[in-house]
């Protein structure tokens, strides 16, 4: 028996739509999850049984006080193709955590900053959200860079507290609160 889903939830901007992952998005999903490059400062390449069950919880809709990742595919507005994923995870009281990650082949073109800006405009306005936070693994200048220009400031380091790569690695934590948001 199939699972049926409510239409996605879409956010536009100029040159980018993202909406929520659906079933279609595997193959893009897997190209992301299992590209070196991009999972340099996220994660271990995982097997694809890993990566599947990391997807397969992203899949149920998403709304206002759901408990897992709101997962959105980034899109080219006007040809439709994916250049990378981006979203976040509520905790429950007014505060997300955002994440996202693009294909290399799409980097340097501004998506990352512009996906960005709709993500915290969409948390912040529509869904009154009070924080949005960060975590970026120490050494990742780019993700670190895209954070500061959309008006994260860094707040700490936890030292040693990550296991990436068979070492321990610091993390940097940013956060943005609502009324520091240029929207």
């Amino acid at each position: 028996m199939s699972v049926s889903y409510p239409d996605p939830l879409v956010i536009p901007t100029s040159r980018l739509e993202m909406r929520q992952i659906n079933a279609a998005d595997w193959p893009f999903y897997l190209s992301l999850q299992s590209n070196p490059a991009v999972m340099q400062f996220i994660s271990d390449i995982r097997n694809e049984e890993a990566i599947r069950a990391g997807f397969d919880s992203r899949l149920p809709p998403w709304q206002p006080g759901s408990e897992h990742w709101l997962c959105l595919v980034i899109m080219q507005r006007d040809s439709g193709v994916p250049v990378g994923l981006t979203g976040f995870l509520p905790d429950g009281k007014a505060q997300a955590e955002v994440g996202f990650m693009l294909s290399p082949d799409w980097h340097r073109q501004g998506y990352g900053y512009e996906s960005l800006q709709a993500v915290v405009k969409y948390g912040f306005t529509t869904l009154g959200l009070h924080k949005l936070t960060a975590t970026v693994t120490a050494g990742n200048q780019g993700s670190r860079a895209l954070l500061e220009k959309a008006g994260f400031r860094l707040e700490g380091t936890l030292r040693e507290s990550y296991w990436l790569a068979g070492e321990w690695r610091d993390d940097w934590l940013f956060g943005l609160l609502a009324r520091e948001a240029a929207l």
